[in-house]
């Protein structure tokens, strides 16, 4: 799903959806104004773009200089970025790094260390949206904030896996663990990064360090040849973004709350809700296609290269854009949407759950941590309750279908298959919009008024389905089908 920050800079594309006329006065206030952005979105989005003139500055003044001079740069940028977005508050980040710093130093590679980091970072965050939270979406230093916590939480744990005997590990893990002591410098150009430092990506201490040493190249001894590849995803970027400006005043979650939306008929309720929970999501998909091409351009999307010895670029990739427009499954979406914080709880809470013996506990507690780290609204936990228990009945429904000979038979017709896509990509927006009513409106009394308006039919649908298909399943499935299973 999205994060706190994804929303924070949705609302700053939808905000700058206005023409652009002449503009006398060139300050950022009546530029804004004039734009119909407040002055908060219009700095957002400056920095965002502000990535690829440093990204082509890197490449080309200090792509294979001593390492001190690029951590310097990183901290320097990024950290005129936060001052840039947020003034005198950027110091909350700055704290928090060298608190992280200290940690790592003092504490060195143990449980308690990690245990602190995880407790002071995570207390940080969730003071700072306790402080700063409104029922409106706002452009306030958690927004970056909550990518760094994952950050700082990551590097501590890899920090940790680096004092552990590479057997004890798995291959993942070994991956990312750090076997060496990182400096201030190193911490803070990790932490600061201009092209990830607002809005993400997700990356670990060991990938960012390969970039520093010149290692993310695809050839060797010379800047990485990935202008076009970061140029094709910036334009394919401000396509979401064209299209997300044109029809953000006609699409809105506010129509959801008034008088005239609940006075329609159902039928035209869902098919809203339903258009609506595609589009919104456009916002999210425009950010992270414009960041990922400043983290291609700086070599930080280098990742190795294909059998046929052509250069991947998609290591810092937040979006499978083709498998996302495409997908008519749930799972589908999630796999494709925010690729790197998914990865990254999959990572650092998912696979580390896996003592508690119950991959359905392990999930919960996952989805749990996603819903408190995006924010305190009640409407983070709703989604993602509605994400735990829609994941669980399509893990059923697809169980039966395969394992039952006469609903495989019946999936398997050739001429029905555009009607079972269409079906399934109903059902599919049309109850991620209703995950997503509650993750927009944040607030209690918004989402609820919402979901009485639809007679709570996401609820109704698939509690009904979870209770069902377990019988369904045991009255189609022969027994043969469940001793194979088993064996």
């Amino acid at each position: 799903m999205a994060s706190a920050a994804d929303g924070d800079v949705g609302e700053a594309l939808e905000q700058m959806r206005g023409l652009w006329p002449g503009v006398e006065d060139l300050s950022l206030n009546k530029l804004a104004t004039s734009l119909g952005a407040s002055e908060q979105a219009l700095r957002l989005i400056i920095s965002i773009f502000l990535g690829y003139p440093l990204a082509l500055f890197y490449r080309h003044y200090l792509f294979y200089k001593d390492s001190y001079l690029i951590h310097l740069f990183h901290a320097l940028t990024g950290l005129s970025i936060a001052y840039f977005n947020f003034g005198h508050q950027f110091y909350h980040s700055l704290l928090c790094v060298v608190f992280q710093f200290l940690i790592l130093r003092l504490m060195g590679r143990t449980i308690t260390a990690i245990f602190t980091t995880f407790c002071f970072q995570m207390a940080y965050l969730l003071a700072g949206y306790y402080y700063t939270a409104t029922g409106d979406y706002d452009i306030k230093w958690t927004m970056p904030h909550c990518v760094l916590t994952l950050k700082l939480i990551g590097l501590c744990i890899d920090y940790y896996d680096g004092g552990k005997d590479r057997d004890s590990l798995t291959s993942e893990q070994q991956k990312y663990a750090i076997r060496g002591v990182p400096s201030l410098l190193e911490v803070a150009g990790f932490s600061y990064f201009y092209g990830a430092f607002l809005v993400g990506p997700q990356f670990s201490m060991n990938h960012y360090m390969k970039l520093v040493q010149g290692q993310l190249t695809d050839m060797p001894g010379k800047i990485p040849t990935s202008t076009i590849p970061a140029l094709k995803r910036l334009s394919l970027g401000l396509v979401y973004l064209v299209g997300y400006t044109l029809l953000s005043p006609h699409i809105t979650e506010d129509y959801l709350l008034t008088e005239d939306y609940d006075s329609r008929p159902f039928w035209f309720r869902c098919m809203y809700m339903l258009i609506w929970g595609k589009f919104v999501l456009y916002k999210y998909v425009t950010c992270w296609l414009v960041t990922e091409g400043v983290c291609i351009l700086s070599g930080l999307g280098f990742n190795g290269f294909e059998d046929n010895g052509t250069a991947k670029w998609d290591a810092c990739a937040n979006m499978k854009v083709w498998l996302f427009e495409t997908t008519p499954r749930f799972n589908g979406t999630i796999a494709s949407f925010n690729i790197n914080t998914n990865a990254w709880v999959a990572r650092y809470i998912f696979k580390r759950l896996k003592f508690l013996g119950n991959k359905e506990l392990s999930q919960g507690l996952s989805l749990l941590f996603l819903a408190l780290w995006h924010g305190l609204h009640s409407g983070y936990l709703m989604c993602f309750q509605m994400e735990f228990l829609i994941v669980i009945v399509e893990k059923q429904a697809t169980s039966l279908i395969q394992e039952s000979p006469a609903l495989s038979r019946l999936a398997a017709v050739t001429a029905l298959q555009p009607f079972y896509y269409l079906v399934q990509q109903t059902i599919h927006w049309l109850f991620m919009g209703y995950s997503m009513t509650a993750f927009c409106l944040f607030t209690w009394d918004k989402w609820l008024k919402v979901y009485r308006s639809v007679y709570f039919l996401g609820h109704v649908f698939f509690l009904s389905l979870l209770f069902v298909l377990p019988y369904i399943h045991k009255a189609m499935v022969p027994r043969k089908e469940k001793l194979k299973k088993r064996e």
